[in-house]
C-alpha cells in the first residue's frame, strides 16, 4: 500500500456511457481518497447534476466537447497527481496525456492504452461476467494501491431536490413511504419506433393489487408519453417532472422501486430505496450491472429472444410485452417482507 499523499490531487475521467456508469465510477473516487486529500471528476454535461450529489467526488469539471488542448491545459493547471479513466475513448485518453498528468491508469489492449502510463485488462476480456462493474473499476484504483471495502454508490439529494419530490407529491396526492415507483423506459425506449406498453402496464396494475400502494410511473420528458399509456387510470404518471436529484429525493420516500437496468435504478439504490432491477434481454449481465444497496433485487431474463437480439437492436421487444409479472411480483414481495 502506498501512503496518503498530503494536499495531492487526484482525477477520474467518466466522461461517456449514461449516468448509471458515472456513478458506479463514482467508487474508484472513494477509493482513491486512501492516498489523495482531493478527488474530482471529469464528466459529460448530462451526467453533472449526479455527480455533483456525490459524496465520493470533491468537485465536478465537465467535458463540453470543445478543444482538446484548451481541455487539457485548464486539466494541467489543477496539478493533478494521478488521473484514471474509466470510461475511454481516443479524444479522452489524449486530454489526460496532453495534460501532463503524470500517473494515468487505463484499460489495456485498446489503440488508445499508449496514452496511459499503466493499463488494466478489463476482467470481462478474461471470461468473467459475474463480477460488479464496480469490482472492474476498482482494478483501476488497484493499481495504483487503492480500494474501497464497500463499493455500494452513494447520492446524496440536496435541500431543494427534496422540495422538488415533496412539492411533485403533494400535488399528486401521494404520500411518503406508501407509493411505489415503476421506471419502465431506458435510453433505448425513445430511439426506437417501438417500445412495448401493455407488459408494463400490466405489471402496474398487478403492483398496485398486490400491495395495495398507489404505483408512480417516472420517467424523462422523452419518455411522457410513453409512462402516460403505462399508468392509464389506474397508476400515476410522474414523467417529465423531475430532475435527477429531484428523483433521488422521491426515490428515498418511495416504499419501493421497481424499474428496468438504467442509470436511475442505481440512483434508487444509492439513496437507500429498497429496488428490484428487472433484466429483460438474453445479452443482460444482472451480475455485473446490479443495483447495489442495503435492499435490492434482480430479476434475471425469462423470455427467450430471438438469436443475436440486444437491447438495441431487438425487432419487436417481446421480451417486455411478455416481462414475467409473476417474477417481478415476488421479487419485490421479498424485499418489502
Amino acid at each position: 500500500m502506498h501512503s496518503r499523499s498530503d494536499g495531492a490531487r487526484a482525477l477520474v475521467l467518466c466522461a461517456g456511457g449514461g449516468i448509471g456508469d458515472s456513478l458506479l465510477a463514482s467508487v474508484v473516487g472513494r477509493a482513491l481518497h486512501e492516498r489523495f486529500a482531493r478527488v474530482e471528476a471529469f464528466t459529460l454535461p448530462g451526467h453533472r447534476q449526479t455527480l455533483e450529489r456525490v459524496p465520493d467526488f470533491d468537485g465536478v469539471l465537465i467535458d463540453d466537447g470543445g478543444d482538446e488542448r484548451a481541455l487539457a491545459e485548464s486539466l494541467f493547471e489543477r496539478g493533478y497527481a494521478a488521473a484514471i479513466v474509466t470510461w475511454a475513448t481516443s479524444r479522452i485518453a489524449r486530454i489526460a496525456k496532453h495534460a501532463r498528468i503524470p500517473v494515468r491508469i487505463g484499460q489495456a489492449r485498446r489503440l488508445y492504452s499508449g496514452s496511459f502510463t499503466k493499463t488494466v485488462v478489463v476482467r470481462s476480456e478474461r471470461g468473467d461476467v459475474t463480477s460488479h462493474w464496480t469490482q472492474i473499476l476498482l482494478d483501476y484504483a488497484r493499481a495504483l494501491g487503492c480500494d474501497a471495502s464497500d463499493a455500494r454508490p452513494r447520492f446524496v439529494p440536496t435541500a431543494h431536490d427534496e422540495e422538488e419530490a415533496q412539492r411533485l407529491l403533494a400535488q399528486r396526492g401521494l404520500k411518503p413511504e406508501t407509493f411505489l415507483i415503476l421506471h419502465a423506459t431506458n435510453a433505448q425506449a425513445t430511439k426506437r419506433d417501438h417500445w412495448p406498453t401493455q407488459g408494463w402496464a400490466s405489471l402496474a396494475q398487478a403492483l398496485q393489487r398486490r400491495f395495495s400502494m398507489p404505483v408512480a410511473v417516472t420517467g424523462s420528458e422523452a419518455d411522457v408519453a410513453i409512462a402516460q399509456r403505462i399508468a392509464g387510470e389506474n397508476a400515476v404518471s410522474l414523467a417529465g417532472n423531475l430532475s435527477i436529484g429531484g428523483f433521488g429525493a422521491l426515490a428515498r420516500r418511495a416504499r419501493a422501486f421497481v424499474g428496468i437496468t438504467t442509470g436511475v435504478m442505481h440512483v434508487s439504490a444509492a439513496v437507500g430505496c429498497p429496488t428490484v432491477g428487472i433484466f429483460p434481454f438474453q445479452s443482460d449481465f444482472p451480475e455485473r450491472w446490479a443495483p447495489l444497496g442495503e435492499k435490492t433485487e434482480i430479476v434475471r431474463p425469462s423470455f427467450r429472444c430471438h438469436p443475436g437480439d440486444t437491447k438495441e437492436r431487438c425487432i419487436d421487444y417481446a421480451c417486455i410485452e411478455n416481462l414475467d409479472v409473476k417474477q417481478v411480483l415476488a421479487a419485490t414481495e421479498a424485499l418489502l417482507r
